[in-house]
């Protein structure tokens, strides 16, 4: 049997790209500039095998720079698949749990020394917080670099449908009217996630970061919502010991893929 010619043509307006064999779509792959500058690319996860190397050919010669991309730690066949495209691992992150109950996450009943406020983003200054959450994933693996545009945060914030006012908390410093770190939960279908809970250097050791968790969990709680999701890079010690404070527990992990522009070019001369 001859297969049909296949050819890869991107989609526009849009980085997508698709596979087209016989007058069929076959495969898919679409390209995101992240706000920290890179690229990462994902495919349809029912494009044809033969399909895949075409597109991701196509979206390197697009954007000439590197390309990452995310695979579930138990999916060895999107490993392997991911492996033979040209792509190695570069970090790991742990998928964990945190109970929300206080008799389990054991966080206590955490105050705050008297020059800090904490609040609801609802009544956070956006552009001062835009600001903070910059500053505070310069210090999270994989998210270095990380530059909001302000159109962009406030569309991913306050007009996203997660985003709930009383489990998205700032803490500011009163005396010199500087936000210092923030604790916040996405709300929405299935789980509740911890997307960052993180404080300036400068401000660490504070346990400000268990009090702000204590009153998002102790809403959820509430609630009835019994436990958070959340990821944590394998590499980050002081996470991980957080998240053992907290009584997390690993239930599933992420493999953070790299296929780096010049070893991709070097290999096809």
């Amino acid at each position: 049997m001859t297969l049909d010619e296949l050819t890869v043509v991107r989609a526009s307006p849009g980085m997508t790209w698709r596979a087209r064999a016989g007058g069929s779509v076959v495969g898919s792959a679409t390209a995101f500039l992240r706000p920290d500058d890179r690229w990462e690319v994902r495919l349809d996860h029912e494009s044809r095998p033969d399909s895949r190397a075409p597109l991701i050919a196509a979206v390197a010669a697009n954007v000439q720079a590197d390309l990452h991309a995310v695979a579930g730690e138990k999916n060895s066949e999107a490993l392997r698949y991911w492996a033979e495209l040209g792509f190695a691992v570069n970090r790991r992150e742990g998928i964990y749990l945190i109970p929300t109950d206080p008799a389990r996450h054991r966080l206590g009943a955490a105050g705050v020394p008297d020059d800090i406020v904490v609040f609801s983003a609802r009544d956070a200054d956006t552009d001062d917080l835009r600001l903070l959450d910059d500053a505070l994933r310069q210090d999270v693996p994989g998210t270095d670099g990380w530059q909001w545009d302000p159109a962009d945060f406030n569309e991913e914030t306050y007009g996203s449908s997660d985003f709930d006012p009383a489990t998205y908390l700032v803490a500011a410093d009163a005396s010199v009217g500087e936000y210092i770190g923030l604790a916040r939960v996405w709300v929405g279908p299935g789980r509740p996630r911890l997307g960052l809970i993180a404080v300036k250097p400068k401000y660490r050791r504070l346990g400000l970061s268990r009090a702000m968790l204590t009153r998002v969990f102790a809403v959820l709680h509430e609630r009835g919502v019994s436990e958070v999701s959340c990821e944590a890079d394998d590499s980050n010690a002081a996470a991980l010991r957080l998240l053992a404070g907290f009584g997390a527990r690993r239930i599933n992990g992420m493999v953070m893929l790299i296929r780096r522009q010049h070893a991709a070019s070097v290999s096809q001369d």
